[in-house]
């Protein structure tokens, strides 16, 4: 077992002087929000130094500084290096924002992308796949927020989860994608030396020789390269980052927010920045037996490793590089999510003339909306992050190539992309429930690709790139 590091006084205080801050901040930056693209997109004018910020700390999410412990912890070296290559989405999501920048300058959302680009049958597939995932994540990030209390003050996981997710929605609320992003760029500073720190001081304390020896003697299959599983996640893993990447409007929506001839570089820069992160996490993970850490759940290793290894002080600084983390994330997602049901589902399905400043109330009350059904979700404490997480792979796996070919081929017809999606979802599905997590996406990428492939073959379409623009002339906006 393991005893809290944190006085349950104090986390309540941090999370206080934290929660405030943060709001007040959103609030400040939100006063001359006063238009969908200036709450939404934060009105197009996203330079490089916070394009870069939001890009990478957005990615730094409980993945990174809890579900990367996890996996290392159970899979070993491959489970670090595995969870490191989900920088490859970040980096070639970089070409892609700029190609999508240049066929939708005046884009909202990918679900317009897919509407436009494939038809209404591809869209709503779509929009479904996204939700599931965006739904996975999120209810990841808030029972992060409880499992992060818990592990460190012993304050119940009910009353950290909904603490965080209050916090979160109420800068959201406040501020848009504009606080999104200016939150993110400090939460990133704290990310980079807070993680960096906690890596110094185990290779410092502990030493990697005695890693070496602890895990040879105790765990010595987590060493194994060819230990069959870990190889699995880690080819599964590259393909679950860029199809979370790929699909997702929290990228869209910075590719539109991004001032032209940003998103290629920010997104290269975020990706290089974000690659030793989940390395070092990891690699804290591994001296988790030389510590005599045994952790109740695997998703809490990271924690208590560092806490124990930075003592009662230490711990306050794990606890708000954490918790910076998680918040980079989830205001995104929630800013991300809440603009795809009001532009695609509100105004693409039930009110098509609804003026700007509806739509701006709408987006308000639809993050509201997310928050309070996040919260639900996350009561019952169902799974680990990590097989949370996983899958919703197979979920978002199946959109990599009807992106890849939608924005680069003009003859893929929105038939096949529908069956990919559908196909290669309840494939990576079935894996997932039959062979385990770490195969879920690697076959629903596979299948999406089998039919994509023979769409190209069998039906030669021809799409006309000048309906996005026209798509946006006419968006009622």
């Amino acid at each position: 077992m393991f005893a809290a590091q944190i006085p349950t006084q104090t986390a309540v205080i941090i999370l206080i002087i934290f929660g405030l801050a943060w709001v007040l901040f959103g609030w400040w930056l939100g006063r001359r929000n006063r238009t969908v693209d200036d709450f939404m997109l934060a009105g197009r004018s996203v330079g490089i130094a916070l394009a870069t910020a939001t890009a990478m700390a957005t990615w730094v999410t409980s993945n990174t500084t809890l579900v990367a412990p996890q996996l290392t912890y159970q899979f070993g070296v491959w489970g670090m290096i595995g969870y490191s290559m989900a920088a490859l989405g970040l980096i070639l999501f970089a070409p892609m924002a700029k190609r999508i920048k240049t066929l939708m300058p005046q884009g909202y959302t990918c679900g317009d992308f897919i509407r436009v680009r494939f038809g209404k049958p591809a869209w709503y597939v779509f929009l479904i796949v996204s939700f599931c995932y965006a739904l996975g994540w999120l209810v990841s990030l808030g029972m992060a927020g409880g499992i992060l209390l818990h592990a460190l003050s012993g304050l119940d996981y009910h009353i950290g989860m909904t603490v965080i997710l209050a916090i979160c929605v109420g800068y959201t609320l406040l501020g848009g994608l504009k606080a999104v992003i200016a939150t993110d760029y400090i939460q990133t500073i704290i990310i980079l030396l807070g993680v960096l720190f906690i890596g110094y001081v185990c290779w410092r304390d502990v030493g990697l020789e005695t890693i070496y020896e602890s895990v040879s003697e105790q765990q010595p299959q987590l060493l194994n390269l060819l230990f069959p599983a870990a190889i699995m996640f880690l080819f599964n893993n590259i393909f679950f980052g860029i199809g979370e990447i790929f699909h997702s409007n929290v990228w869209w929506s910075r590719a539109f927010a991004f001032k032209e001839g940003i998103g290629k570089r920010a997104y290269l820069l975020a990706g290089l920045l974000w690659l030793p992160i989940p390395i070092v996490t990891g690699f804290i993970a591994l001296a988790a037996t030389s510590l005599n850490i045994f952790p109740p759940s695997p998703d809490m290793v990271g924690p208590l490793v560092a806490a124990k290894l930075l003592g009662s002080v230490g711990a306050i600084f794990v606890f708000i590089v954490v918790f910076s983390a998680l918040a980079s994330s989830l205001d995104s997602l929630l800013a991300a999510t809440s603009d795809l049901i009001t532009e695609d589902v509100y105004r693409g399905m039930i009110r098509p003339r609804a003026s700007n400043e509806h739509l701006f109330k709408v987006s308000k009350l639809v993050i509201l909306g997310l928050g309070f059904g996040t919260w639900l979700l996350c009561l019952p404490r169902i799974a680990t992050l990590g097989e949370l997480l996983n899958l919703t792979g197979a979920f978002v796996a199946s959109t990599i190539w009807p992106i890849v070919f939608g924005l680069y081929r003009t003859r893929l017809h929105g038939t096949f992309v529908a069956l990919a999606m559908v196909l290669g979802t309840l494939c990576g599905l079935a894996a997932y429930f039959v062979i385990g997590f770490y195969v879920a996406a690697l076959s629903s990428c596979l299948v999406s690709l089998v039919v994509c492939c023979l769409g190209l073959m069998l039906r030669d379409a021809k799409f006309d790139w000048q309906l996005l623009q026209t798509m946006e002339r006419n968006h009622g906006h």
